[in-house]
């Protein structure tokens, strides 16, 4: 497999402003980040609310820019040159969380998917028409004839979703980043959203980044796994070996906090191994420091990603069994 996305120390702050004489604070919400997509993978960015998973999907499709690093699309790096811009907005589609939100309320079935092609001006009327069946066949909403002539609040949630897939899929991408889209569904319809999802995957061999804060999705749907806490990559590697063998304290934390289905659990003590914070700079040394239990000194000093075993990387200096 073939690498098709590189991300190369990709960097973004932000600055709020302090009001009533209160300091301005810097988030570093994208801090040196590096990882690539291969062909047809699926790589997840796991982590917390805040720990910048959605930021990196917006510098990756230039809808913020970022302070420095690099985007190299099919080896191609994507810099603001116009054809650059529209190379990476047609083959890279996204797929929000809320499907409420993500659609116009005022705009036809039919009117929502055509859009990008109206956008990147792709075929003529015709086309657009016969390639908008096309895609609702795909994700499985059924009559679409009927369906295109319908408006969002006459669909369920897990059939919005599905129209946010079908746009995504319309310009045929290559990659699709898919923000959070099952966690807004009723439980009973995400696995089905994770079937389908799958399925096209394999179809189209698209690559997509799969962006969470569930590790029961991920593993399910995931091949490679980045594990994300206040703008740094922590863990990554193939998805089985570090949730099965996690090699940092934040990465065993959260597999922690997984419910089990369970009933043998339900009295049973859950411990998640993860401190209150401590009020000191997290920005200094590891950024896990201030909730690890296993802090040691040398955690002042900020630790690099290294490999533990086969493509399997951790920046800890304490090495957990």
């Amino acid at each position: 497999m073939g690498e098709i996305l590189r991300v190369e120390h990709l960097k973004k702050y932000f600055t709020k402003k302090g009001i009533f004489g209160e300091k301005s604070v810097t988030v570093r919400a994208t801090d040196d980040i590096s990882f690539s997509l291969k062909k047809g993978e699926v790589f997840v960015l796991a982590g917390e609310s805040g720990s910048g998973k959605s930021t990196i999907a917006k510098l990756i499709l230039k809808s913020i820019q970022s302070d420095s690093g690099k985007i190299f699309f099919e080896e191609q790096e994507i810099d603001d040159k116009k054809e650059n811009l529209v190379k990476i907005r047609m083959n890279c589609q996204m797929i929000h969380q809320d499907p409420y939100d993500s659609i116009n309320p005022r705009m036809k079935i039919g009117d929502i998917i055509s859009e990008p092609l109206e956008i990147h001006k792709i075929g003529n009327k015709e086309d657009r028409t016969k390639r908008v069946i096309e895609v609702l066949h795909e994700v499985k909403l059924e009559p679409a004839e009927d369906i295109v002539k319908r408006y969002p609040h006459m669909l369920s949630g897990g059939q919005r979703q599905r129209v946010v897939l079908a746009r995504a899929l319309a310009l045929k991408p290559k990659i699709i980043l898919a923000d959070e889209p099952v966690s807004m569904l009723d439980v009973s319809i995400r696995a089905e959203m994770l079937e389908l999802m799958q399925e096209l995957q394999r179809k189209y061999n698209i690559s997509f980044i799969y962006i969470t804060h569930d590790l029961a999705t991920a593993r399910y749907f995931g091949q490679r796994i980045g594990i994300l806490y206040m703008g740094k990559i922590v863990e990554i590697g193939p998805i089985n070996q570090v949730l099965v063998k996690p090699r940092h304290p934040y990465t065993q934390a959260l597999i922690d906090a997984i419910s089990e289905p369970d009933p043998d659990n339900l009295h049973k003590e859950k411990k998640i191994r993860i401190n209150d914070p401590l009020d000191i700079d997290v920005y200094q040394g590891c950024r896990f420091r201030a909730r690890c239990q296993y802090a040691i000194e040398k955690c002042i000093e900020e630790p690099r990603l290294e490999e533990n075993s086969a493509d399997h990387y951790s920046a800890c200096f304490v090495k957990l069994d």
